[in-house]
């Protein structure tokens, strides 16, 4: 299959050429509110590009796999600096034992009486089950201003932690409660902040259900303290949730408050991406790659069969970078003939993945000029992995495991030049040759356990920047609007023109 490039569609005519990008001003706006929230922005909707990318030479066969690197960036537009605040329902879940208490205690004083005014906001405390803490009685919610953030920052000096006795299940519990909650909360931004020193009962059975019930309603953060949490439960919530986790050694105010500004800088609360595929595509799926790993689950469209819309959240301005996966069905298929396997659309901006069977006798007509994007998406997935990897291996005192995939993540590091894995591998290692794979471990005692959790969540949260993308290529193009056009097409895909 050889690589073909698509860009801004409205109506599939033929296949594009070059790399091209769409661009809209609108489309985005009566989408924002979706299953997170109910109210749209009043100010003009960001300005959303899509650019596709498909690398690789597939041969046709009843299941060939396609994939496709997938570029969406979001400019501000007219948009306001900051969402307003009264777009926003936050929960501050605090799961934390008893003996750290002075360190939550000052903190969460301090980014209670740092809230914007109009957010809606509650705290919750540990027990049993997830206590109230402000406001208490029969409201669940407060609305944000000097009198109900001092009356909050009050009651958070008394805050209910955990004790000697029953503790919470697990996550699943702060989960289900933070459901329970924001569902009778429909604004814009419904989010999580959980606080959490691992300290929530061992019977952790059913987080992957629970996640199921509640990706789509709110995101999460979670803020890891103390050292005996254990990582994997925090990235489960992280990636799913669509949220980040991170470990907070000091600080812990300051990061409440810079989640809150995060929140503020969302341009589009929810960006739903559509894939239509043609009928011999059998499975869609796309995740999200950078800035940080995401699982997305696809939602088939009731009524039209070829169609998922995949959800994502808190869209700052910037870029993010997808891979999607197609798995095709090539036996009635047509050889060297252009076809579209999809079309993704993110609000008004489509754009086409078209490409084409080669003769499995033959090799592709045309060589990509440009690197493989899709194996290069593909490889820094690898990279993290591999670093994670090293670090349970390491953490579980299984050295010759640790050494040989601490080694493969730097090998994939020096070839990225991804400087922060490096970092990380050289805080727990020596690197005697990044791009071979050769690192030597440092003995056991010179080692500082404490810190490996950490590293683990950096691993599998860490944002990495998006790398760069070529600028369109001149080419063939529509006489009307101008719109890169295939040597093969009849007719321009962007506006229907009949091409000459």
């Amino acid at each position: 299959m050889e690589r073909r490039t698509g860009g801004q569609e409205r109506r599939a005519g033929g296949p594009g050429e070059g790399r091209a990008s769409g661009r809209t001003h609108g489309g985005a706006e009566a989408r924002e509110g979706g299953r997170t929230g109910g109210h749209a922005r009043s100010a003009r909707p960001p300005e959303i590009q899509v650019r596709v990318d498909l690398d690789g030479d597939v041969r046709p066969h009843r299941s060939a796999k396609i994939e496709a690197h997938l570029r969406v960036d979001v400019t501000a537009g007219g948009a306001p600096a900051e969402l307003p605040a009264i777009e926003l329902a936050v929960i501050i879940a605090v799961d934390v034992a008893e003996p750290l208490r002075g360190v939550v205690r000052h903190a969460l004083q301090a980014a209670l009486r740092s809230l914007p005014d109009g957010i809606s906001f509650t705290v919750l405390g540990a027990g049993p089950e997830p206590v109230p803490c402000h406001p208490r009685g029969d409201a669940e919610w407060a609305v944000a201003d000097q009198r109900e953030k001092r009356r909050a920052a009050f009651a958070a000096g008394a805050i209910p932690l955990h004790r000697d006795g029953p503790r919470p299940a697990g996550y699943a519990v702060w989960a289900a409660r933070a459901r329970a909650l924001l569902a009778a909360r429909p604004l814009s931004v419904r989010h999580l902040l959980l606080i959490t020193d691992g300290s929530s009962g061992p019977g952790e059975t059913r987080l992957d259900e629970e996640l199921d019930a509640c990706a789509g309603h709110f995101t999460c953060d979670v803020l890891a303290v103390g050292a005996d949490w254990a990582p994997d439960p925090l990235l489960a919530l992280a990636e799913r949730l669509h949220g980040t986790a991170e470990f907070v050694d000091d600080g812990l105010g300051q990061a409440i408050t810079g989640a809150v500004r995060r929140l503020r800088r969302v341009h589009a609360p929810q960006l739903p991406i559509e894939v239509t595929v043609r009928p011999t595509v059998r499975q869609v799926a796309l995740n999200e790659k950078a800035p940080r790993p995401h699982r997305l689950g696809g939602l088939p469209q009731p009524g039209r069969p070829h169609r998922w819309s995949f959800p994502t959240y808190q869209w700052e301005q910037g870029g993010r970078d997808y891979l999607l996966t197609l798995v095709a069905d090539a036996d009635g298929d047509p050889l060297e003939t252009w076809l579209q396997f999809a079309m993704v659309s993110v609000g008004d901006v489509h754009a086409p993945v078209t490409a084409r069977w080669h003769r499995p006798e033959q090799p592709p007509p045309e060589v990509a000029a440009r690197g493989d994007s899709v194996r290069d998406q593909k490889s820094t997935t690898v990279m993290r992995d591999a670093l994670r990897r090293g670090l349970v291996a390491l953490k579980d005192r299984r050295r010759d495991a640790a050494e040989g995939h601490l080694g493969r993540a730097a090998r994939l590091a020096a070839r990225f030049g991804t400087d922060w894995v490096l970092d990380e591998i050289g805080a727990v290692a020596d690197i005697e040759d990044a791009s071979a794979g050769r690192v030597r471990l440092r003995p056991a005692a010179a080692v500082d356990a404490s810190t490996l959790g950490p590293m683990i969540l950096r691993a599998g949260s860490w944002p990495v920047p998006l790398p760069d993308t070529a600028a369109p290529q001149p080419g063939a193009r529509c006489t009307r609007c101008a719109a890169p056009a295939g040597g093969e097409a009849r007719y321009c895909i962007a506006c229907g023109e009949k091409l000459l």
